[in-house]
C-alpha cells in the first residue's frame, strides 16, 4: 500500500481533491437550489433528486467541457508552437526527444502499438490529444443535453414553450455558459506559460530549475 501511494501520489491526490470539491459543489448547489425553489413557492428537492437534475449535471459538464478543451488544445499547441524561456515549451533548435520517429527507436519494452506499427502506431502517436478531445466532445454534448433540461424547466415556469437540444445550442444562454469557462481556462494556461519564464517552483516539473536563466527554454 505504501508503494502504491508513493508511485501514484499525484494522481490519487488530484482525484481525491476532485471528489472533495465535487461533493462540495453538489451540496452547496443543492442548498442554493432549494432556496430558489422556496422563493418560487415550490417544495424542496431531495439531495438524490438534485444529483439527477439538469441544474447539477449542466453545471458539472459545463466545467468539465472547458477543462478538457483547454488540456487538449495545450497538448496540441505545445507540440507545434514554442515560447522562449517557458518551462513547457520545446527546445528552440527542434531536438526534443518527443519529436523523434518512434519507428527508429523501437525497444523490447516499448508500448505494443509502437512494436505493432502501421495505423495502430499512427493512432497511438496522437492518442493523448484524441482522448482529451473525445472527453471534451462528450462533456460538450452532456452540457447541451442537461443545459436544455434546465433551460426548459425555467421556460415552462414562465409559461414559455420547451425547445429541443439543437434549439438550445442556438441560444445565447448556451454559449454564454461555454465562453465564460473557456476564456478563463486559456487565461490560466497562458499565465502559466508566461510566468514560468521568470518564476520558479523548486522540485516541480512545471517549473524550470531554479538556477536556469529566464531566457532559456527548459532542456535547451
Amino acid at each position: 500500500m505504501r508503494r502504491l501511494l508513493k508511485d501514484n501520489g499525484l494522481s490519487l491526490t488530484m482525484l481525491g481533491l476532485f471528489l472533495l470539491f465535487w461533493v462540495g459543489h453538489s451540496l452547496t448547489g443543492w442548498k442554493q437550489n432549494n432556496q430558489e425553489r422556496t422563493q418560487h413557492g415550490l417544495t424542496s428537492e431531495g439531495y438524490g433528486a438534485y444529483l439527477h437534475s439538469g441544474e447539477f449535471l449542466e453545471s458539472t459538464f459545463e466545467n468539465w467541457e472547458s477543462e478538457f478543451l483547454q488540456m487538449a488544445m495545450f497538448v496540441v499547441l505545445a507540440g507545434k508552437l514554442k515560447q522562449k524561456g517557458a518551462a513547457d515549451s520545446k527546445k528552440r533548435d527542434g531536438t526534443d526527444e518527443v519529436d523523434q520517429d518512434p519507428r527508429t527507436h523501437v525497444r523490447p519494452d516499448s508500448p505494443w502499438p509502437v512494436r505493432r506499427g502501421g495505423w495502430v502506431l499512427a493512432l497511438y502517436s496522437h492518442s493523448l490529444s484524441l482522448t482529451l478531445f473525445a472527453l471534451f466532445l462528450f462533456s460538450f454534448v452532456m452540457h447541451a443535453v442537461h443545459g436544455t433540461r434546465m433551460y426548459n424547466e425555467e421556460q415552462l415556469r414562465h409559461g414559455s414553450q420547451a425547445i429541443p437540444v439543437l434549439g438550445f445550442l442556438g441560444t445565447p444562454t448556451f454559449w454564454f455558459q461555454a465562453f465564460q469557462n473557456w476564456q478563463s481556462e486559456f487565461l490560466s494556461v497562458g499565465a502559466l506559460v508566461l510566468l514560468s519564464i521568470f518564476l520558479r517552483e523548486k522540485g516541480s516539473p512545471e517549473s524550470k530549475p531554479v538556477h536556469v536563466p529566464s531566457r532559456e527554454t527548459e532542456g535547451a
